[in-house]
């Protein structure tokens, strides 16, 4: 892998029973850099954010991440509380159904300030300052910082996990459907908010979208799956505006004539 990358994978391999969900995935991200992995369900495309994240262990293949300190770390090699302590920290999750992350029971500045404090943050004064930056930042009225997110719309829900994502200013997000199921006027908003945090932050994401529009939008690198395997892969507008293989063309196509 170059000197420079954060995360890397090669030869990822993972099988459920007689279905090989993935088969010899190799991938590269650099700092800041958004790439989107794409594909229909079941190509594969949830099961490797998964890997790469260390959420599931493959069969074969390694994956690496490169620390601030320019350490290299086989993820999967990692003990389970230093893999928990870097998704608080350098890492961030976003989940398509914002309830898996956020806990319904806790304020919305109080859901903010959790990740905070999780790295060691005790001042109340100065949590609860930076909680009401970030839901300004999402363009959550301040206002309801003290309200239960169970009350929130769908929308406010999936920019109150935002939030609490990039309040530790991670180098690495990890996305999945962030506007899946949400009405198209809020999914508009929303991707404009990911765009304009991302570029802001210098983060770099791994997105996982069956929305070719949204990877453009978003990504400046893809790379396209069918049944566990890359198919395709390179500069977005490249890859959607010329697709070389049949499948990556039928995608494209599919899109045009909706």
């Amino acid at each position: 892998m170059a000197d420079d990358t954060l995360l890397a994978a090669r030869g990822l391999s993972l099988a459920f029973g007689r279905v090989q969900a993935l088969a010899g995935v190799d991938a590269d991200l650099w700092p800041g850099e958004v790439l989107a992995i794409v594909g229909e369900s079941g190509s594969g495309k949830t099961t490797l954010l998964d890997v790469l994240s260390g959420r599931l262990r493959p069969d074969a293949g390694v994956a690496w991440y490169r620390d601030p300190d320019g350490a290299l770390h086989d993820v999967h090699a990692m003990p389970q509380p230093k893999l928990r302590a870097l998704h608080r920290s350098d890492w961030g999750f976003v989940r398509q159904n914002p309830r898996d992350a956020l806990r319904l029971g806790v304020t919305a500045g109080g859901n903010v300030g959790e990740r905070l404090m999780a790295q060691g943050n005790r001042h109340y004064g100065g949590i609860r300052d930076v909680a009401e930056n970030w839901l300004h930042r999402v363009e959550i009225d301040t206002a309801r910082m003290d309200d239960l997110p169970r009350t929130f719309s769908g929308g406010m829900l999936q920019r109150l996990q935002i939030a609490r994502t990039l309040v530790t200013h991670p180098r690495l997000v990890f996305m999945d459907e962030p506007i899946g199921g949400l009405d198209v006027s809020v999914q508009a908003r929303l991707l404009d908010l990911i765009r304009t945090l991302v570029a802001q932050l210098g983060i770099a994401v791994v997105l996982v979208t069956h929305d070719l529009s949204v990877a453009r939008l978003l990504a400046h690198r893809i790379m396209v799956m069918q049944r566990g395997r890359v198919v395709e892969s390179g500069l977005t507008d490249q890859v959607l505006d010329d697709p070389h293989h049949p499948y990556t063309q039928l995608l494209v196509s599919s899109v045009l004539q909706a």
